[in-house]
């Protein structure tokens, strides 16, 4: 079996996702964390820091936009008229790519468990600003962008979440 060429580094401060092969970056885009900021305390709605993994690769084939509910299509997919009959709605579209800490008692066990936190990588409407922190503690990303990252990456690829800039 081949070793895994992939890593994924995020910036919070920087609000940017890098995908990186054989430390050559192949993908810089702009991405949205969590509005309440940094940090990994179970139900804080912040985005956890430190080692993860893609512990599961969640919609592959869905359409583009298909909307996902506790890990699961709906059979819907999102278009403004949805979004204006479900105000509010933690919009979760595309793919998902779950996220499992690697650092015990910073992001993994306990009340700091990324993967039991269900944080995310995700796709989210088109017409939500990149560049600014406006989730609920996972990494939104453009769906275009979210698909071509879930097809080049294997699950068990490392992601490195930071404060600093990339």
């Amino acid at each position: 079996m081949q070793p895994n060429p992939y890593q994924i580094k995020a910036s919070i401060d920087g609000q940017r996702l890098q995908l990186l092969e054989s430390d050559k970056i192949i993908m810089d885009v702009a991405i949205a964390t969590a509005s309440n900021g940094p940090g990994e305390i179970m139900h804080s709605e912040c985005t956890p820091r430190g080692w993860h993994i893609i512990r599961a690769k969640i919609g592959a084939g869905a359409p583009e936009n298909a909307v996902f509910t506790g890990r699961r299509q709906t059979g819907e997919i999102f278009t403004p008229a949805l979004k204006e009959q479900h105000p509010g709605r933690d919009w979760m579209l595309t793919r998902i790519l779950w996220l499992s800490g690697l650092e015990p008692g910073k992001n993994r066990l306990g009340e700091r468990d990324s993967m039991r936190r269900y944080i995310y990588i995700h796709g989210c409407p088109d017409t939500d600003e990149m560049g600014i922190p406006s989730s609920h503690g996972c990494i939104k990303m453009r769906n275009a962008e979210v698909i071509r990252l879930f097809d080049i990456v294997p699950a068990g690829t490392k992601v490195l979440i930071q404060e600093a800039r990339l």
